[in-house]
């Protein structure tokens, strides 16, 4: 895996590619072309740092169908459109899929460098995001089947009278099930335990339990 990001040049214009591949190295960016959509998804591994300057128009899948068909990605990787044949149509519907910008040739240095720039930053965040979420994962993976329906209902607003009674537990043991979800979780209040919730629910089994005990609640 590469330890820098990399911008990912894809236009079928070779000295267009050239052109920008010599202007990004000079900013400081690691640079790599293709020539097409498929070229780079063949070559492209997914798993490194980096962003897309994408081209519009090209053979085959055009710029807009490569953006679609990596947004079913969760390590989709930002993209920057730069083109000449663009329209105001063309950019508001890149924007509304994602795109961070839409840049028409000839480029000016500056808005190139702010584009990447942003881009680099977008796929910085989602990786720290993605890195603090499977943290999150593995603190719940450490939970007890019972320490998981006590998580859920806790996070559904339960008291731990009303834990106890439905799990058919004493309450002094949804209290010591309580306090061990919170350390294994690393979270000191009810409120943490929430915000990790949120991130959890999408992913987890955890959600139909969350659901269940919210609706009893």
């Amino acid at each position: 895996m590469s330890a820098s990001p990399v911008v990912h040049v894809i236009d079928d214009d070779a000295s267009m590619r050239e052109a920008l591949d010599r202007q990004l190295t000079l900013l400081g960016f690691e640079v790599r072309q293709y020539a097409s959509a498929g070229e780079f998804l063949l070559a492209w591994s997914g798993d490194e740092p980096g962003c897309l300057l994408l081209d519009v128009r090209m053979p085959g899948p055009s710029g807009l169908d490569l953006q679609l068909a990596l947004a079913r990605r969760s390590d989709a990787p930002p993209v920057v459109f730069l083109t000449g044949h663009g329209d105001i149509q063309m950019s508001v519907l890149a924007i509304r899929r994602g795109a961070v910008d839409f840049l028409t040739k000839p480029v000016q240095r500056e808005a190139l460098l702010a584009a990447v720039t942003a881009a680099l930053e977008r796929d910085a965040d989602r990786r720290e995001r993605d890195l603090k979420r499977c943290d999150v994962r593995r603190r719940f993976e450490k939970l007890t089947p019972r320490q998981r329906q006590v998580f859920a209902q806790v996070v559904a607003g339960r008291l731990n009278k009303q834990i106890a009674t439905s799990l058919c537990a004493c309450e002094r043991t949804i209290k010591a099930h309580r306090a061990l979800v919170m350390q294994k979780m690393g979270v000191h209040s009810v409120a943490g335990l929430v915000h990790l919730a949120v991130e959890l629910a999408p992913e987890l089994a955890f959600e139909a339990e969350f659901q269940t005990a919210a609706k009893v609640a």
